[in-house]
Protein backbone atom coordinates (compact mmCIF):
# COMPACT_ATOMS: atom_id res chain seq x y z
CA UNK A 1 0.00 0.00 0.00
CA UNK A 2 0.84 3.55 -0.82
CA UNK A 3 0.03 7.03 0.48
CA UNK A 4 0.21 8.22 -3.09
CA UNK A 5 -2.54 7.31 -6.24
CA UNK A 6 -1.22 4.64 -8.52
CA UNK A 7 -2.53 4.78 -11.72
CA UNK A 8 -4.78 1.02 -11.45
CA UNK A 9 -3.08 0.05 -14.90
CA UNK A 10 0.31 -0.08 -13.06
CA UNK A 11 -0.57 -1.58 -9.64
CA UNK A 12 -3.24 -4.31 -10.39
CA UNK A 13 -3.51 -4.85 -14.57
CA UNK A 14 -0.11 -4.42 -16.75
CA UNK A 15 2.52 -6.84 -17.38
CA UNK A 16 5.63 -5.96 -15.78
CA UNK A 17 7.37 -6.24 -19.13
CA UNK A 18 5.44 -3.20 -20.08
CA UNK A 19 5.31 -1.04 -16.81
CA UNK A 20 9.41 -1.28 -16.70
CA UNK A 21 9.62 -0.34 -20.94
CA UNK A 22 7.22 2.93 -19.86
CA UNK A 23 9.29 3.60 -16.09
CA UNK A 24 11.07 6.55 -15.84
CA UNK A 25 14.50 4.94 -15.64
CA UNK A 26 13.89 3.01 -18.91
CA UNK A 27 12.86 6.69 -20.34
CA UNK A 28 16.24 8.73 -19.26
CA UNK A 29 18.73 5.73 -19.51
CA UNK A 30 17.60 5.92 -22.93
CA UNK A 31 18.40 9.14 -23.31
CA UNK A 32 21.90 8.87 -21.83
CA UNK A 33 22.39 6.01 -24.49
CA UNK A 34 21.15 8.92 -27.18
CA UNK A 35 23.61 11.18 -25.42
CA UNK A 36 26.05 8.87 -25.70
CA UNK A 37 25.34 7.75 -29.65
CA UNK A 38 25.55 11.55 -30.38
CA UNK A 39 28.96 11.49 -28.91
CA UNK A 40 30.21 9.44 -30.64
CA UNK A 41 28.61 10.08 -33.94
CA UNK A 42 30.14 13.87 -33.47
CA UNK A 43 33.53 12.72 -32.68
CA UNK A 44 34.13 10.66 -35.87
CA UNK A 45 32.77 13.26 -37.74
CA UNK A 46 35.36 15.50 -36.32
CA UNK A 47 34.14 17.07 -33.50
CA UNK A 48 37.09 17.63 -30.51
CA UNK A 49 35.31 14.51 -28.75
CA UNK A 50 37.92 12.50 -26.52
CA UNK A 51 37.74 8.30 -26.19
CA UNK A 52 38.02 9.27 -22.43
CA UNK A 53 34.73 11.55 -22.69
CA UNK A 54 33.01 8.98 -24.25
CA UNK A 55 34.29 6.20 -21.83
CA UNK A 56 33.19 8.42 -18.70
CA UNK A 57 29.65 8.77 -20.53
CA UNK A 58 29.33 5.29 -20.65
CA UNK A 59 30.25 4.53 -17.65
CA UNK A 60 27.87 6.19 -16.21
CA UNK A 61 24.98 5.52 -17.99
CA UNK A 62 23.10 3.22 -16.07
CA UNK A 63 23.87 5.78 -12.49
CA UNK A 64 21.10 8.53 -12.58
CA UNK A 65 21.06 10.48 -9.56
CA UNK A 66 17.58 11.58 -9.29
CA UNK A 67 17.80 13.50 -5.91
CA UNK A 68 20.41 15.49 -8.01
CA UNK A 69 17.73 15.41 -11.13
CA UNK A 70 15.08 16.79 -8.73
CA UNK A 71 16.94 19.31 -6.60
CA UNK A 72 18.11 21.05 -10.44
CA UNK A 73 14.68 21.03 -11.81
CA UNK A 74 13.34 22.43 -8.93
CA UNK A 75 15.52 25.47 -9.96
CA UNK A 76 15.24 25.38 -13.94
CA UNK A 77 11.96 24.20 -14.46
CA UNK A 78 13.38 22.03 -17.22
CA UNK A 79 13.69 18.35 -17.33
CA UNK A 80 15.82 17.80 -20.17
CA UNK A 81 18.83 20.29 -18.41
CA UNK A 82 18.42 18.55 -15.03
CA UNK A 83 19.52 15.37 -16.58
CA UNK A 84 21.99 17.29 -18.37
CA UNK A 85 23.52 18.72 -15.28
CA UNK A 86 22.99 15.33 -13.45
CA UNK A 87 25.01 13.34 -15.90
CA UNK A 88 27.34 15.99 -15.98
CA UNK A 89 27.89 15.86 -11.77
CA UNK A 90 28.44 11.95 -12.97
CA UNK A 91 31.09 12.44 -15.77
CA UNK A 92 33.03 15.62 -14.86
CA UNK A 93 34.99 15.20 -17.87
CA UNK A 94 32.28 15.01 -20.43
CA UNK A 95 30.00 17.74 -19.14
CA UNK A 96 31.22 19.98 -21.52
CA UNK A 97 30.33 17.90 -24.23
CA UNK A 98 26.66 16.66 -23.08
CA UNK A 99 24.61 17.41 -26.23
CA UNK A 100 26.23 19.76 -28.61
CA UNK A 101 24.33 20.66 -31.33
CA UNK A 102 20.79 19.30 -29.75
CA UNK A 103 17.89 20.32 -28.79
CA UNK A 104 16.07 18.86 -26.14
CA UNK A 105 13.48 16.67 -28.65
CA UNK A 106 16.12 14.64 -29.29
CA UNK A 107 16.17 12.84 -26.00
CA UNK A 108 12.49 13.38 -25.76
CA UNK A 109 11.29 12.66 -28.74
CA UNK A 110 13.97 10.01 -30.07
CA UNK A 111 13.11 7.79 -26.57
CA UNK A 112 9.96 7.93 -27.17
CA UNK A 113 10.21 6.25 -30.59
CA UNK A 114 12.65 3.27 -29.03
CA UNK A 115 9.70 2.87 -26.71
CA UNK A 116 6.85 3.00 -28.70
CA UNK A 117 8.44 0.50 -31.23
CA UNK A 118 9.68 -2.11 -28.76
CA UNK A 119 6.35 -1.56 -26.62
CA UNK A 120 4.41 -2.25 -30.40
CA UNK A 121 6.64 -5.22 -30.24
CA UNK A 122 5.71 -6.44 -27.00
CA UNK A 123 2.21 -6.13 -27.97
CA UNK A 124 2.54 -7.81 -31.13
CA UNK A 125 3.42 -10.93 -29.25
CA UNK A 126 0.86 -10.79 -27.11
CA UNK A 127 -1.81 -10.47 -30.28
CA UNK A 128 -0.04 -13.15 -32.04
CA UNK A 129 -0.27 -15.47 -28.87
CA UNK A 130 -4.25 -14.51 -28.60
CA UNK A 131 -4.24 -15.64 -32.22
CA UNK A 132 -2.63 -18.91 -32.05
CA UNK A 133 -4.84 -20.08 -28.79
CA UNK A 134 -8.56 -18.68 -31.12
CA UNK A 135 -7.12 -20.78 -34.23
CA UNK A 136 -6.46 -23.53 -31.18
CA UNK A 137 -10.12 -22.97 -30.02
CA UNK A 138 -11.73 -23.10 -33.82
CA UNK A 139 -10.50 -25.65 -34.92
CA UNK A 140 -11.19 -27.98 -32.11
CA UNK A 141 -14.96 -26.61 -31.98
CA UNK A 142 -15.12 -26.24 -35.59
CA UNK A 143 -17.93 -29.32 -36.40
CA UNK A 144 -20.34 -28.54 -32.67
CA UNK A 145 -23.05 -26.93 -33.87
CA UNK A 146 -24.95 -24.31 -31.56
CA UNK A 147 -27.52 -21.96 -32.48
CA UNK A 148 -26.76 -18.59 -34.54
CA UNK A 149 -28.38 -15.36 -33.31
CA UNK A 150 -29.00 -12.21 -35.03
CA UNK A 151 -30.32 -9.51 -33.21
CA UNK A 152 -29.96 -11.54 -30.35
CA UNK A 153 -32.65 -13.88 -31.73
CA UNK A 154 -32.28 -17.16 -32.56
CA UNK A 155 -31.20 -17.34 -36.05
CA UNK A 156 -29.87 -20.40 -38.40
CA UNK A 157 -27.18 -22.67 -36.74
CA UNK A 158 -23.66 -22.44 -37.13
CA UNK A 159 -21.25 -23.79 -35.36
CA UNK A 160 -18.74 -23.10 -31.96
CA UNK A 161 -15.57 -23.08 -34.27
CA UNK A 162 -17.35 -20.88 -36.66
CA UNK A 163 -18.28 -18.08 -34.52
CA UNK A 164 -15.01 -18.30 -32.59
CA UNK A 165 -13.34 -17.67 -36.50
CA UNK A 166 -15.13 -13.92 -36.10
CA UNK A 167 -12.87 -13.19 -33.31
CA UNK A 168 -9.98 -14.59 -34.42
CA UNK A 169 -10.37 -12.24 -37.41
CA UNK A 170 -10.99 -9.51 -36.15
CA UNK A 171 -7.55 -9.51 -33.96
CA UNK A 172 -6.23 -10.90 -37.50
CA UNK A 173 -7.21 -7.46 -38.92
CA UNK A 174 -5.10 -5.86 -35.96
CA UNK A 175 -2.36 -7.59 -36.66
CA UNK A 176 -1.95 -5.69 -39.54
CA UNK A 177 -2.44 -2.60 -37.90
CA UNK A 178 -0.22 -3.33 -35.44
CA UNK A 179 2.86 -3.97 -38.42
CA UNK A 180 1.72 -0.95 -40.37
CA UNK A 181 1.96 0.98 -37.07
CA UNK A 182 5.86 -0.71 -36.60
CA UNK A 183 6.86 -0.31 -39.81
CA UNK A 184 5.99 3.68 -40.14
CA UNK A 185 7.63 4.45 -37.37
CA UNK A 186 10.87 6.14 -38.17
CA UNK A 187 13.91 7.71 -36.49
CA UNK A 188 13.41 11.64 -35.51
CA UNK A 189 17.54 11.86 -35.34
CA UNK A 190 18.93 15.59 -34.34
CA UNK A 191 17.40 18.10 -36.37
CA UNK A 192 17.80 21.20 -34.38
CA UNK A 193 15.46 23.44 -32.38
CA UNK A 194 12.43 23.86 -36.00
CA UNK A 195 13.94 20.94 -37.88
CA UNK A 196 16.57 23.05 -40.10
CA UNK A 197 19.72 21.16 -38.87
CA UNK A 198 21.18 24.39 -38.97
CA UNK A 199 23.05 24.33 -35.65
CA UNK A 200 25.07 21.21 -37.10
CA UNK A 201 25.68 23.00 -40.69
CA UNK A 202 27.57 25.66 -37.92
CA UNK A 203 29.16 22.54 -35.84
CA UNK A 204 29.93 21.15 -39.17
CA UNK A 205 31.27 24.60 -41.23
CA UNK A 206 29.01 23.79 -44.12
CA UNK A 207 29.46 20.00 -44.63
CA UNK A 208 25.60 18.70 -44.70
CA UNK A 209 26.80 15.72 -45.80
CA UNK A 210 28.23 15.09 -42.16
CA UNK A 211 24.48 16.25 -40.71
CA UNK A 212 23.42 13.09 -42.72
CA UNK A 213 25.65 10.82 -41.61
CA UNK A 214 25.29 11.84 -37.93
CA UNK A 215 21.84 11.32 -37.85
CA UNK A 216 21.91 7.35 -40.00
CA UNK A 217 24.44 6.35 -37.17
CA UNK A 218 22.54 7.12 -34.70
CA UNK A 219 19.64 6.33 -36.06
CA UNK A 220 21.28 3.12 -37.23
CA UNK A 221 22.28 2.53 -33.38
CA UNK A 222 19.07 2.19 -32.45
CA UNK A 223 17.91 -0.24 -34.70
CA UNK A 224 16.20 2.22 -37.29
CA UNK A 225 17.07 2.50 -40.85
CA UNK A 226 14.72 5.59 -41.87
CA UNK A 227 14.97 9.30 -40.08
CA UNK A 228 11.86 11.44 -41.05
CA UNK A 229 12.28 13.01 -44.09
CA UNK A 230 10.87 16.30 -43.08
CA UNK A 231 9.63 17.99 -39.37
CA UNK A 232 9.75 20.33 -36.98
CA UNK A 233 11.33 20.39 -33.97
CA UNK A 234 9.35 17.06 -33.36
CA UNK A 235 8.54 13.74 -34.60
CA UNK A 236 4.70 14.32 -36.15
CA UNK A 237 2.78 13.61 -34.11
CA UNK A 238 0.33 12.52 -36.62
CA UNK A 239 2.38 8.95 -35.72
CA UNK A 240 0.74 8.76 -32.47
CA UNK A 241 -2.40 8.65 -33.78
CA UNK A 242 -1.36 5.91 -35.88
CA UNK A 243 -0.09 3.73 -32.53
CA UNK A 244 -3.32 4.66 -30.81
CA UNK A 245 -5.71 3.68 -33.67
CA UNK A 246 -3.86 0.58 -33.58
CA UNK A 247 -4.02 -0.12 -30.03
CA UNK A 248 -8.05 1.38 -30.26
CA UNK A 249 -8.48 -1.66 -33.08
CA UNK A 250 -7.88 -4.12 -30.43
CA UNK A 251 -9.85 -2.90 -27.97
CA UNK A 252 -12.45 -3.22 -30.64
CA UNK A 253 -11.90 -6.44 -31.35
CA UNK A 254 -11.48 -7.30 -27.79
CA UNK A 255 -14.80 -5.74 -26.51
CA UNK A 256 -16.35 -8.08 -29.02
CA UNK A 257 -14.54 -11.34 -27.54
CA UNK A 258 -15.67 -10.18 -24.50
CA UNK A 259 -19.19 -9.00 -25.30
CA UNK A 260 -20.45 -11.94 -26.90
CA UNK A 261 -18.62 -14.45 -24.05
CA UNK A 262 -20.99 -12.35 -21.56
CA UNK A 263 -23.88 -13.33 -23.56
CA UNK A 264 -22.97 -16.70 -23.92
CA UNK A 265 -21.65 -17.10 -20.05
CA UNK A 266 -25.03 -15.83 -19.31
CA UNK A 267 -26.94 -18.87 -21.49
CA UNK A 268 -24.30 -21.17 -19.99
CA UNK A 269 -23.17 -22.17 -23.13
CA UNK A 270 -19.52 -21.20 -22.51
CA UNK A 271 -17.80 -20.33 -19.25
CA UNK A 272 -14.31 -18.29 -19.21
CA UNK A 273 -11.93 -19.90 -16.51
CA UNK A 274 -12.92 -19.82 -12.77
CA UNK A 275 -10.33 -20.75 -10.29
CA UNK A 276 -10.82 -23.24 -7.38
CA UNK A 277 -10.84 -20.26 -4.68
CA UNK A 278 -12.29 -17.71 -6.54
CA UNK A 279 -15.25 -15.72 -5.34
CA UNK A 280 -18.06 -14.51 -7.64
CA UNK A 281 -19.69 -12.48 -4.93
CA UNK A 282 -19.52 -11.36 -1.59
CA UNK A 283 -23.12 -11.80 -0.96
CA UNK A 284 -24.38 -14.52 -3.24
CA UNK A 285 -22.14 -17.51 -2.85
CA UNK A 286 -23.35 -19.33 -5.72
CA UNK A 287 -22.24 -16.54 -8.13
CA UNK A 288 -19.70 -17.20 -10.82
CA UNK A 289 -19.56 -13.98 -13.00
CA UNK A 290 -17.65 -13.87 -16.21
CA UNK A 291 -15.31 -11.18 -14.25
CA UNK A 292 -12.52 -11.09 -17.05
CA UNK A 293 -14.49 -10.72 -19.60
CA UNK A 294 -15.82 -8.26 -18.24
CA UNK A 295 -12.81 -6.36 -17.44
CA UNK A 296 -11.71 -6.73 -20.82
CA UNK A 297 -14.99 -5.02 -21.80
CA UNK A 298 -13.93 -1.99 -18.95
CA UNK A 299 -10.59 -1.74 -20.21
CA UNK A 300 -11.11 -1.49 -23.85
CA UNK A 301 -13.72 0.96 -23.37
CA UNK A 302 -10.73 3.13 -22.07
CA UNK A 303 -8.58 2.54 -24.13
CA UNK A 304 -11.23 3.06 -27.12
CA UNK A 305 -11.51 7.07 -25.49
CA UNK A 306 -7.83 7.02 -24.68
CA UNK A 307 -7.14 6.96 -28.67
CA UNK A 308 -9.21 10.19 -29.00
CA UNK A 309 -6.43 12.53 -27.56
CA UNK A 310 -3.61 11.62 -29.95
CA UNK A 311 -5.75 12.81 -33.01
CA UNK A 312 -6.60 16.06 -30.77
CA UNK A 313 -3.39 16.48 -30.11
CA UNK A 314 -1.87 16.00 -33.84
CA UNK A 315 -4.31 18.53 -34.95
CA UNK A 316 -3.54 20.98 -32.75
CA UNK A 317 -0.25 21.14 -33.42
CA UNK A 318 0.84 24.94 -34.00
CA UNK A 319 3.56 25.32 -37.04
CA UNK A 320 6.75 24.13 -36.18
CA UNK A 321 6.53 23.26 -32.58
CA UNK A 322 4.00 24.15 -29.04
CA UNK A 323 4.31 22.17 -26.09
CA UNK A 324 0.41 21.98 -25.43
CA UNK A 325 1.19 18.19 -26.57
CA UNK A 326 3.52 17.41 -23.98
CA UNK A 327 1.44 16.67 -20.97
CA UNK A 328 -0.93 15.26 -22.63
CA UNK A 329 1.38 12.18 -24.62
CA UNK A 330 3.32 11.38 -21.33
CA UNK A 331 -0.44 10.42 -20.42
CA UNK A 332 -1.87 9.10 -23.13
CA UNK A 333 0.52 6.88 -25.15
CA UNK A 334 1.81 4.88 -21.94
CA UNK A 335 -1.57 4.37 -20.35
CA UNK A 336 -2.91 3.05 -24.02
CA UNK A 337 0.33 1.08 -24.94
CA UNK A 338 -0.27 -0.47 -20.46
CA UNK A 339 -3.86 -0.67 -21.04
CA UNK A 340 -3.72 -2.69 -24.66
CA UNK A 341 -1.12 -5.05 -22.58
CA UNK A 342 -3.80 -5.58 -19.97
CA UNK A 343 -6.34 -6.56 -22.29
CA UNK A 344 -4.55 -8.85 -24.36
CA UNK A 345 -2.80 -10.47 -21.23
CA UNK A 346 -6.63 -10.85 -20.28
CA UNK A 347 -7.92 -12.37 -23.56
CA UNK A 348 -5.38 -14.81 -23.93
CA UNK A 349 -6.03 -16.28 -20.10
CA UNK A 350 -9.34 -16.88 -20.96
CA UNK A 351 -9.71 -18.00 -24.48
CA UNK A 352 -7.23 -20.38 -23.32
CA UNK A 353 -9.05 -21.61 -20.52
CA UNK A 354 -12.86 -21.61 -21.72
CA UNK A 355 -15.21 -24.82 -21.31
CA UNK A 356 -17.17 -25.39 -24.19
CA UNK A 357 -20.83 -26.70 -22.01
CA UNK A 358 -21.67 -29.00 -25.41
CA UNK A 359 -24.63 -30.77 -23.60
CA UNK A 360 -26.26 -27.57 -22.91
CA UNK A 361 -25.86 -26.23 -26.58
CA UNK A 362 -27.19 -29.17 -27.99
CA UNK A 363 -30.11 -29.24 -25.69
CA UNK A 364 -30.74 -25.35 -26.72
CA UNK A 365 -29.76 -26.58 -30.52
CA UNK A 366 -32.47 -29.35 -30.14
CA UNK A 367 -35.17 -26.97 -28.80
CA UNK A 368 -35.06 -24.60 -31.55
CA UNK A 369 -33.69 -26.95 -34.94
CA UNK A 370 -37.83 -28.30 -35.03
CA UNK A 371 -38.19 -24.59 -36.14
CA UNK A 372 -35.07 -24.48 -38.43
CA UNK A 373 -36.23 -26.98 -40.05
CA UNK A 374 -39.48 -27.08 -41.27
CA UNK A 375 -38.93 -26.00 -44.94
CA UNK A 376 -36.69 -29.27 -44.87
CA UNK A 377 -39.73 -31.41 -43.02
CA UNK A 378 -42.07 -30.20 -45.77
CA UNK A 379 -39.73 -30.66 -48.63
CA UNK A 380 -39.52 -34.10 -47.00
CA UNK A 381 -43.26 -34.44 -46.87
CA UNK A 382 -43.59 -33.65 -50.38
CA UNK A 383 -41.24 -35.82 -51.74
CA UNK A 384 -43.60 -38.74 -49.82
CA UNK A 385 -46.50 -37.29 -51.99
CA UNK A 386 -48.29 -34.70 -49.44
CA UNK A 387 -49.50 -31.77 -50.89
CA UNK A 388 -47.11 -29.05 -50.12
CA UNK A 389 -49.95 -26.17 -49.31
CA UNK A 390 -51.68 -28.75 -46.90
CA UNK A 391 -48.30 -29.71 -45.15
CA UNK A 392 -47.26 -25.74 -44.72
CA UNK A 393 -50.77 -24.85 -43.11
CA UNK A 394 -50.23 -27.88 -41.40
CA UNK A 395 -46.70 -26.38 -40.05
CA UNK A 396 -47.82 -23.60 -39.46
CA UNK A 397 -50.55 -24.87 -37.03
CA UNK A 398 -48.19 -26.95 -35.13
CA UNK A 399 -45.92 -24.45 -34.98
CA UNK A 400 -47.82 -21.59 -33.60
CA UNK A 401 -48.84 -24.01 -31.04
CA UNK A 402 -45.61 -25.66 -29.46
CA UNK A 403 -44.59 -21.82 -29.32
CA UNK A 404 -47.45 -21.15 -27.17
CA UNK A 405 -46.64 -24.13 -25.02
CA UNK A 406 -43.16 -23.19 -24.57
CA UNK A 407 -44.76 -19.70 -23.53
CA UNK A 408 -46.50 -21.47 -21.11
CA UNK A 409 -42.91 -22.96 -19.62
CA UNK A 410 -43.03 -26.09 -21.32
CA UNK A 411 -40.40 -27.51 -23.34
CA UNK A 412 -40.28 -28.04 -27.07
CA UNK A 413 -42.34 -30.43 -28.61
CA UNK A 414 -42.79 -29.21 -32.60
CA UNK A 415 -41.23 -32.59 -33.72
CA UNK A 416 -43.27 -34.76 -31.97
CA UNK A 417 -46.38 -32.93 -32.74
CA UNK A 418 -45.54 -32.93 -36.76
CA UNK A 419 -44.83 -36.53 -36.45
CA UNK A 420 -48.17 -37.14 -35.24
CA UNK A 421 -49.97 -35.46 -38.59
CA UNK A 422 -50.83 -37.87 -40.45
CA UNK A 423 -50.82 -36.13 -43.52
CA UNK A 424 -46.87 -35.24 -43.65
CA UNK A 425 -46.46 -39.63 -43.83
CA UNK A 426 -43.34 -38.90 -41.76
CA UNK A 427 -41.80 -41.32 -39.15
CA UNK A 428 -39.84 -40.89 -36.03
CA UNK A 429 -37.08 -42.20 -37.81
CA UNK A 430 -37.31 -39.97 -40.47
CA UNK A 431 -37.83 -36.93 -38.11
CA UNK A 432 -34.62 -37.84 -36.36
CA UNK A 433 -33.10 -37.97 -39.71
CA UNK A 434 -34.23 -34.34 -40.68
CA UNK A 435 -33.15 -33.06 -37.04
CA UNK A 436 -29.78 -34.13 -37.45
CA UNK A 437 -27.90 -30.86 -36.44
CA UNK A 438 -25.16 -31.35 -38.64
CA UNK A 439 -27.26 -30.81 -41.73
CA UNK A 440 -27.53 -26.79 -40.93
CA UNK A 441 -24.39 -25.65 -40.63
CA UNK A 442 -23.43 -25.01 -43.99
CA UNK A 443 -19.16 -24.81 -44.51
CA UNK A 444 -18.81 -23.87 -40.99
CA UNK A 445 -16.50 -26.79 -40.46
CA UNK A 446 -14.78 -25.98 -43.90
CA UNK A 447 -14.37 -22.29 -43.93
CA UNK A 448 -12.87 -22.66 -40.22
CA UNK A 449 -10.31 -25.51 -41.55
CA UNK A 450 -9.68 -23.04 -44.30
CA UNK A 451 -9.18 -19.89 -42.10
CA UNK A 452 -6.76 -21.33 -39.41
CA UNK A 453 -4.67 -22.22 -41.96
CA UNK A 454 -4.24 -19.35 -43.97
CA UNK A 455 -3.98 -17.87 -40.30
CA UNK A 456 -0.91 -19.90 -39.10
CA UNK A 457 0.65 -19.68 -41.87
CA UNK A 458 0.97 -16.09 -42.04
CA UNK A 459 1.27 -15.07 -38.06
CA UNK A 460 3.90 -15.93 -35.86
CA UNK A 461 4.45 -15.13 -32.19
CA UNK A 462 7.30 -12.25 -31.70
CA UNK A 463 8.03 -11.78 -28.10
CA UNK A 464 10.65 -13.34 -26.12
CA UNK A 465 8.46 -12.57 -22.93
CA UNK A 466 5.13 -14.15 -23.62
CA UNK A 467 5.61 -17.47 -21.39
CA UNK A 468 6.30 -15.02 -18.85
CA UNK A 469 2.49 -13.06 -19.01
CA UNK A 470 1.34 -12.33 -15.68
CA UNK A 471 -2.22 -14.39 -15.31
Amino acid sequence: MTDRYETPLTSRYSSDCMKKLFSSDTRYRTWRRLWISLAKAEQKLGIPITDEQIGELEAHAEDIDYDVVAEREKQTRHDVMAHIYAYGVAAPKAAGIIHIGATSCFVTDNADLIIYRDALRRIRGELSAVISALCDFAEKYKDVPTLGYTHYQPAQLVTVGKRASLWLQDFVSDLGEVDFAISNIKFLGSRGTTGTEASFVDLFDGDVSKIDAMNKMIANDFGFTECFDVCGQTYPRKLDSRILNALSSIAQSAYKLGGDLRLLQHDRELSEPFGKDQIGSSAMAYKKNPMRSERICSLSRYLMADALNAPLTASTQWLERTLDDSANRRISLPEGFLCADAILMLALDVVKGLTVNEKVIAKRVAEYLPFIATENIMMEAVKKGSDRQKIHAIIRKCSLEATAAMNEGLGCDLAERLVREKELLLSENDMARILDPAQYTGRCGEQVEKYVAKVRGSVSANCEDLDKIDK
